[in-house]
């Protein structure tokens, strides 16, 4: 969609009055178009349309099933019919990701009500403009990868190898409209857990500015080796090897109380609400991966402090010294900076040296008592400069698997 508002009825800001429910577009809402005559019909999209937008005939029917309405509209004709300037059509057009159309006839009246949808969160004064854009973008750039994922892995393993006389391409449409339907429920009710997980996160922060600035336990999982494999192994396995190693992440982050920011093929980033969530979390990644003969070997790096939220990111100090201390991690051990060891001592998930966790444990005994339950050890390394941060302490997180020394 391209910023041409070139048509008639707009006011001074360029917003455009809609025509009433169901009445049919007149040639001057059209847009400059050239002759309205050499477009056809506004309900049916003609060659001149497919072929600017390098239309295929099967893809123009799954465009219509998974859409559930055929192309009408230009931009220009959306924009008008959803009451919203052209300029700011083609913000929200762009922020989901798709591509400039020109004046090419390729929206639906599903493309008309999200306009309208979106404008009226900001006439209503619930989002700003700005707030509307950004997400228009989040969702945009949440669903595409959503989109790719599911479409290379469904065609991958129910049609491999393709029916008997069909190929992959003609196969699509029959799985596609069998799968779309609960898909989307799927997708709905994936997103409102996250959504009231969320939710419950932000009124539990101890004040507004919490909500986007919050004291998290961050932590980077990486493989070591990985540009050595890339040259070794074959694109499949390789693909492979990548999708069990982020699946074994999400799965372990999630089943153990963090949240996955994202992935980066050889490297995830996760974040947790309390250091030793985040410890725990670590130590298991380094103990499934340890045990599992097909993946090399793991560094993880840590850091607590405040953070910056943005779209479903983090970034920051904190950020950027959890991933300075995952690269210069062992293999197969976990780096944490001196905030994140002072936590876990704090909360006597760790004692302070080997001979304090000592001293406590005799001192229990004598009492009769239980000796303290810690779960991790801290061992401080060698001071050293990390780019960018200066001079950090590092440690050496380990379980221990003596809880009484």
């Amino acid at each position: 969609m391209t910023v041409d508002d070139t048509g008639s009825g707009a006011d001074a800001d360029g917003r455009v009055d809609p025509p009433a429910p169901g009445a049919p577009l007149g040639p001057d809402d059209r847009g400059d178009l050239g002759d309205p005559g050499d477009r056809g019909d506004a309900g049916e999209p003609d060659d001149a349309d497919e072929a600017e937008l390098g239309g295929h005939p099967l893809a123009l029917r799954l465009e219509g099933l998974i859409l559930g309405a055929e192309r009408r509209y230009t931009p220009f004709q959306a924009a008008r019919s959803a009451g919203v300037s052209m300029e700011l059509a083609s913000r929200f057009w762009r922020a989901m990701g798709f591509a400039d159309i020109g004046q090419a006839r390729a929206l639906t009246e599903a493309d008309v009500l999200a306009l309208r949808r979106l404008a009226g969160l900001v006439e209503a004064g619930l989002l700003s403009e700005a707030m509307a854009v950004q997400v228009a973008r989040s969702t945009g750039q949440t669903t595409a990868r959503l989109a790719e994922w599911q479409m290379d892995s469904f065609l991958e393993g129910l049609t491999e190898p393709p029916e008997p006389g069909m190929t992959r391409t003609e196969v699509t449409y029959p799985i596609v409209e069998l799968l779309l339907p609960e898909l989307e429920e799927f997708l709905v009710y994936v997103w409102r857990r996250q959504l009231a997980a969320s939710a419950g996160r932000v009124v539990q922060a101890a004040d507004d500015e919490e909500m986007v600035d919050r004291r998290l336990a961050v932590g980077f999982a990486d493989l070591v080796g990985f540009t050595r494999l890339t040259r070794r192994m074959e694109e499949e396995e390789l693909g492979e090897l990548v999708e069990a190693f982020e699946t074994t992440c999400a799965d372990l982050v999630a089943a153990h109380g963090g949240r996955l920011i994202k992935t980066l093929g050889d490297e995830v980033l996760y974040a947790a609400d309390d250091a030793g969530t985040a410890a725990e979390i670590a130590m298991r990644l380094i103990e499934t991966m340890a045990h599992d003969e097909t993946m090399p070997e793991l560094r993880v790096g840590m850091a607590l402090g405040t953070v910056t939220t943005r779209m479903g990111d983090v970034f920051g100090t904190t950020v950027n010294l959890a991933s300075r201390l995952t690269s210069i991690a062992p293999r197969d051990a976990v780096l944490v900076d001196t905030a994140f060891a002072e936590e876990l001592v704090r909360t006597r998930d760790a004692p302070v040296s080997e001979a304090a966790a000592a001293e406590a444990a005799a001192a229990a005994e004598k009492e009769g008592e239980e000796p303290p339950a810690y779960r991790f050890a801290l061992q401080p390394m060698w001071q050293r400069p990390v780019r960018g941060l200066g001079v950090v302490e590092p440690w050496l997180l380990t379980r221990r698997d003596d809880p009484s020394g």
